[in-house]
């Protein structure tokens, strides 16, 4: 019997030991969410309640405004910071950037960072009339520019059909699902796939938008799950995702907190870089199962 009908539950340390990449047991994987806020729609979120209290209707200026300027101003810095460190980051895309933003789409593919899909905008998947439709236009649109072999869903958020339909559009990878830090195995209807780590603790949103927590919050937080997932990756091998919001992160008093906990991630002897796919294939080669253990067994 699972807790879910798509992953059985496991102990983590209880998972067979696994050989760290190139010796470096501390995975660190930037996630950059890059996301279209439709202009004549409501706005996934809000940095400025409308006054009088009113509810927000589009046009929503300033808060369109707030997500446009990390397009235009955060993502410069972030490019620039990553290019300098030589880390390939994972931009997490929405597709429709590459239509409607096609000189930021030329910078991150110019930068060599992984193409991971990320819905058309920014839109659940629940909101959707044909959420298939919708799937395979944003792998359509991103795989004509390079491979996508990763998804996470706007907000997470998904149907009961929604890792079936990934893994028959040929996704491999699925961040929504983040519930080790290690890749587990996934049970869908066209054969395993990887449930991949993703972060809640170490991302922007949660952390600055919602918690409204101070800017030092960001540094404090990723050097105390170093200090734990350190300690950890003696044993075995540990991901640490750090998912980024470029109109978050990328302002110059959050962007400067940024820059000090990369800097610090890339000294230590211990950690290595590495995308959604890498991490991906690296795992499949450790683990070496191929998620054998899911074929026939019963989630009831």
């Amino acid at each position: 019997m699972w807790p879910n009908p798509r992953i059985p539950y496991a102990l983590a340390d209880a998972r067979p030991r696994l050989e760290p990449p190139g010796g470096r047991p501390l995975i660190v994987h930037v996630a950059v969410n890059v996301e279209v806020w439709p202009f004549d729609r409501p706005m996934p979120r809000g940095v400025l309640p409308p006054p009088h209290g009113r509810p927000s209707t589009p046009p929503d200026v300033p808060n369109w405004a707030w997500a446009e300027y990390g397009l235009r101003a955060g993502m410069p810095r972030i490019l620039r910071l990553l290019r300098e460190r030589g880390i390939r980051a994972s931009a997490f895309l929405n597709a429709a950037v590459a239509d409607l933003y096609p000189a930021l789409m030329d910078a991150i593919l110019a930068a060599g960072w992984e193409l991971v899909g990320h819905g058309w905008v920014q839109r659940a998947l629940k909101e959707e009339e044909d959420e298939e439709a919708v799937i395979r236009r944003s792998l359509e649109r991103l795989r004509a520019l390079g491979p996508v072999r990763a998804w996470l869903g706007p907000g997470l958020a998904e149907t009961d059909a929604t890792p079936d339909i990934l893994r028959r559009h040929g996704v491999e990878f699925l961040h929504d699902w983040c519930v080790d830090d290690l890749p587990v195995w996934m049970r869908t209807a066209h054969g395993p796939m990887l449930a991949m780590p993703y972060a809640f603790a170490l991302n922007d949103v949660p952390m600055h938008v919602i918690d409204r927590a101070c800017a030092d919050e960001w540094e404090r937080r990723v050097e105390a799950s170093v200090a734990v997932l350190a300690e950890e990756a003696r044993r075995q091998p540990r991901v640490m995702t750090l998912a980024l919001h470029p109109h978050v992160i990328g302002v110059p008093y959050l962007f400067h907190r940024l820059q000090r906990s990369i800097a610090m991630l890339a000294d230590r002897p211990d950690t290595v870089f590495m995308t959604s796919s890498e991490i991906g294939d690296w795992f499949i080669a450790a683990e070496g199962s191929a998620g054998a253990a899911l074929a026939g067994a019963d989630a009831r």
